[in-house]
């Protein structure tokens, strides 16, 4: 039997977030404005089928898995590696920070920091799978961070993003172990994804006590011209 891992967003959308499923038996996905991501129940012909049904007119879908299924000769298909992370322990120390809870209420300027830092897919109601905080100036958010895909005993961090002004602070550290620590504390294990070719952002990772779980494929399917 697979690691519910191996297939996180399938393993998400028919555990704790199949309230967000949109799809069947077969393929399953999120709706287009939670998130990209979609995933085949497996590699039967099938539901690769089902799965590249799922695909918009306009748009795309991302999967992220171990072994993704190949795409259908209709549908065009790029593929990123990446490397999925499982936390052990955080070290001790840490610097304080104002962290404060984000919601509906900062749903615009959660999404505007998103696509300026580019911390993955971010979309209108992201903010929506899991729970977010974010470090304020003033009133300007300036940092964020929060919780993605949820399944039986995990929950993935994600999101976590420094508007290039305020680099260097610590705060990326802060929002990182305020989310994991809450994932913890709920008796879950955090994870999270990175491509591998960040390797500033994986050893920093590893430093905060993540280990490399297994490689994945964030294959990015959209329909062929």
């Amino acid at each position: 039997m697979n690691h519910p891992l191996d297939k996180p967003i399938w393993s998400a959308l028919a555990s704790r977030q199949a309230h967000f499923a949109v799809g069947g038996d077969l393929a399953r996905a999120f709706p287009a404005d939670v998130s990209p991501f979609a995933a085949a129940r497996d590699g039967a012909p099938e539901a690769v089928d089902a799965l590249a049904a799922l695909v918009p007119a306009e748009a795309d879908i991302s999967l992220l898995e171990v072994s993704p299924p190949q795409a259908p000769p209709h549908i065009a298909a790029t593929e990123l590696v990446g490397v999925q992370m499982v936390l052990n322990a955080f070290p001790a120390g840490g610097a304080k920070h104002n962290i404060v809870a984000l919601g509906d209420a900062d749903a615009e300027e959660m999404l505007a920091l998103a696509l300026l830092t580019k911390p993955g897919p971010f979309r209108t109601r992201t903010h929506k799978m899991g729970r977010f905080i974010g470090i304020r100036d003033g009133s300007r958010l300036v940092a964020m961070g929060g919780e993605r895909l949820a399944l039986d005993g995990f929950t993935e961090v994600t999101a976590l993003c420094t508007h290039p002004d305020y680099r260097g602070r610590g705060y990326g550290e802060a929002l990182l172990r305020a989310v994991g620590k809450r994932i913890i504390d709920d008796g879950l294990t955090p994870f999270l994804h990175v491509y591998a070719s960040n390797t500033g952002a994986i050893a920093l990772y590893q430093r905060m006590g993540f280990a490399i779980r297994a490689n994945v494929t964030h294959a990015i399917w959209k329909r062929a011209p």
